[in-house]
C-alpha cells in the first residue's frame, strides 16, 4: 500500500520541490495549505505521516501538533523556516518526529520521512509470539498495539513517554544515563536537551501515581540516570 502523506505548507514553491521529492520515492502526497483543511482532511483520509510548517495563515503548526498528540500517534515532521534551537527542541518535545530547516535538500528529506516511517511501523503479529509482554511493577508492554498497561489500566501515553518507559522496561535494574535514553528515544538526540529526559520521566511518574499513588517503579540514580524496578518499591 502506498504510504500517503500530508503536506500543510502555505507555499507553493516549496510545496511542488516536496511533493516531486516525494512522489518520486513512492510515497502519495496530499496538499494542504490551511490548518482547518488539514483537519479536516484527516477526518476523511488516514495519512501515515504529517509534513507541517510553522508559519502557516491560520495559525501555528505547533498548535496543530498539540492537538494532533492529543488523539493520534501518526509521525510528524516538521518543515520550517524557524532554525532557532529553541524552535526545534519545542517542537521536538511537542512529540513531532523530526525537524528540517528550510532550506532543505529535496534527498535529505524523503530520506528522514522513510527513516521516520521505518522506525514507527508497527510489526504484525506473529503466531509464536505473545502480543503483550508481562514486565516489572505490573506493569504490562503490548508492542502490536505500542500500549503498556500500569495494574490492567492503559497508560495515557506520548510517543516519547511510551518509548522511555520501553526501552527502562526492556531492561529492569539496568541504569540508563540521560544520553541512552534520548539515543533510544528521540531521533535527533543532538537537537534536544538532556532536561527532556527529566521532564518526560516526571509526566510518567505523575500518570502512574494516578493509578497507583503507592508505588514508583522508576528509579533517580542522581548524576547517573534513572532505571525501572523488578520488583515493586518506594522511591
Amino acid at each position: 500500500m502506498t504510504p500517503r502523506i500530508l503536506l500543510v505548507e502555505d507555499e507553493p514553491s516549496i510545496a511542488e520541490i516536496v511533493d516531486f521529492a516525494l512522489t518520486s520515492e513512492g510515497f502519495q502526497v496530499i496538499w494542504r495549505t490551511l490548518i482547518g483543511e488539514a483537519e479536516t482532511e484527516l477526518t476523511v483520509t488516514p495519512c501515515d505521516l504529517a509534513i507541517l510548517d510553522l508559519g502557516l495563515p491560520d495559525g501555528s503548526g505547533l498548535e496543530l501538533l498539540k492537538r494532533l498528540r492529543r488523539s493520534s500517534e501518526m509521525p510528524v515532521l516538521i518543515l520550517s523556516a524557524r532554525n532557532a534551537e529553541l524552535d526545534r527542541v519545542l517542537g521536538l518535545e511537542l512529540g513531532a518526529d523530526d525537524y528540517v530547516t528550510k532550506p532543505f535538500s529535496p534527498r535529505e528529506l524523503a530520506a528522514r520521512v522513510k527513516a521516520i516511517l521505518k522506525r514507527t511501523v508497527r510489526p504484525q503479529p506473529d503466531a509464536d509470539t505473545p502480543d503483550q509482554r508481562p514486565l516489572a511493577n505490573g506493569l504490562v508492554v503490548d508492542e502490536i498495539r505500542a500500549v503498556i498497561r500500569f495494574r490492567n489500566q492503559r497508560l495515557d501515553l506520548t510517543r516519547y513517554e511510551y518509548l522511555l518507559l520501553k526501552t527502562l522496561l526492556a531492561q529492569p535494574e539496568r541504569v540508563f544515563s540521560r544520553a541512552q535514553l534520548m539515543d533510544q528515544v528521540w531521533p535527533d538526540p543532538a537537537a534536544s536537551f538532556e532536561r527532556s529526559v527529566d521532564t518526560h520521566i516526571k509526566t510518567l511518574r505523575a500518570k502512574l501515581r494516578d493509578i497507583d499513588p503507592d508505588h514508583d517503579p522508576i528509579r533517580t540514580h542522581r548524576g547517573l540516570g534513572y532505571s525501572i524496578r523488578e520488583r515493586d518499591g518506594f522511591s
